[in-house]
């Protein structure tokens, strides 16, 4: 009998001016932020990101790999982008095979050079998982 080990999936972790002062001032200035409950806490959390459209649909791409928005993405299965103060509510979808090497590969090309720094650490698509965002209606806030 014998077992394949599991593929563990890469991740890089910010950096410390990341986290601290850049994602801080991205928000502040009404950069599109990904806001999705946390699995464990139920708090919304938000995180700076850079949506892109391939074929007339939105998607989000983890640029660092397996992160917790990435987790907490999974479990939720929704999340809002909100995008100078106003929020969009979305169902997410996960990429898979060949929808995800597609969309990884427009995106690549969309981004040039800037890709480098996240390809020479994680120079597997795999390691970089995509989300269709799918609009939906507004949650009831309570």
């Amino acid at each position: 009998m014998s077992s394949t080990p599991t593929r563990r999936r890469g991740y890089l972790p910010p950096s410390r001016f990341m986290v601290h002062v850049v994602n801080p001032v991205a928000r502040a200035c009404g950069a599109p932020t990904l806001i999705v409950r946390g699995r464990i806490s139920g708090r919304e959390i938000g995180t700076p990101v850079a949506p892109f459209r391939f074929e007339g649909e939105r998607y989000v791409i983890a640029g660092r790999g397996e992160t917790q928005w990435v987790r907490n993405l999974r479990v939720a299965g929704r999340c809002e982008l909100r995008v100078r103060w106003r929020r969009h509510p979305y169902r997410t979808t996960e990429l898979r095979g060949l929808e995800h090497d597609q969309v990884a590969a427009d995106y690549l090309e969309k981004l040039g050079r800037r890709a480098g720094p996240f390809l020479a650490e994680l120079p597997d698509l795999v390691d970089h998982p995509i989300f269709r965002l799918e609009a939906c209606e507004a949650p009831v806030r309570s």
